[in-house]
C-alpha cells in the first residue's frame, strides 16, 4: 500500500477567501492588506495561488456605515490551521467589514467571472456582434428609450389627470 500524500490525508485544501474592505481606503492600502493576509497564509504552511482585486463596488445594503466596499479574492492552497488563523486575523482587522472563506475542489487558474466581466466592460465590446449594446439594437439601457418617465412633476402637487381627493367628513364629538 502506498503512503497517502498530504492532500489525500486532508492536510492541504483549496480555499477561496473573499473580503470586503472599507470604501475610504486607497488602492495601495488594499494591496498592502491582501499582502499581509497572504503572509499569514504562508506562515501557516500554505500559499496564495491567485489574488484578484475586484475594485470598489456598491454593496446591497449598508454595512458599518459603508455603501461601497473594495472586493478582494484570494485563491489559497493551505492547511485548515492556516485558514483558521487567517480568519482570526481578518476578523480583528478594522478595515475589513465582511469576509467569506469557502472550500473548493480545485483552484481555477483562469480569471474569475468578476474579472472577466470587468474586462468586457473595459474592452469596448468589439467582439460582441455589432455596434454599442450588441443584441439590444441600440436601445437605451433602461429599455425605455426616450420615453418620459414623469421626472419633472412636483411630487407634492396633485396629478393633473386626477380629480382632487374629497374632503374628510366632519366628526361629531360628544360632550
Amino acid at each position: 500500500m502506498r503512503p497517502a500524500s498530504d492532500r489525500q490525508r486532508g492536510r492541504m485544501s483549496f480555499y477561496e477567501h473573499i473580503f470586503l474592505a472599507r470604501q475610504d481606503l486607497a488602492q495601495a492600502q488594499i494591496e498592502t492588506l491582501s499582502e499581509a493576509f497572504a503572509k499569514i497564509v504562508e506562515e501557516g504552511g500554505g500559499r496564495v495561488v491567485k489574488t484578484e482585486l475586484w475594485g470598489l463596488r456598491t454593496i446591497a445594503y449598508r454595512i458599518a456605515k459603508n455603501r461601497k466596499a473594495h472586493y478582494v479574492m484570494l485563491a489559497i492552497d493551505a492547511p485548515g490551521t492556516a485558514i483558521h488563523e487567517l480568519e482570526r486575523q481578518v476578523s480583528l482587522n478594522e478595515d475589513v467589514i465582511r469576509f467569506l472563506t469557502i472550500k473548493v475542489d480545485a483552484i481555477d487558474t483562469e480569471p474569475s467571472a468578476m474579472m472577466r466581466r470587468d474586462r468586457d466592460r473595459e474592452g469596448g465590446r468589439e467582439g460582441r456582434g455589432g455596434e454599442g449594446r450588441g443584441d439590444r439594437d441600440g436601445r437605451d439601457r433602461d429599455r425605455g428609450g426616450d420615453r418620459d418617465r414623469g421626472g419633472d412633476r412636483d411630487r407634492g402637487a396633485p396629478r393633473p389627470d386626477r380629480a382632487p381627493a374629497p374632503a374628510p367628513a366632519p366628526q361629531m364629538m360628544e360632550a
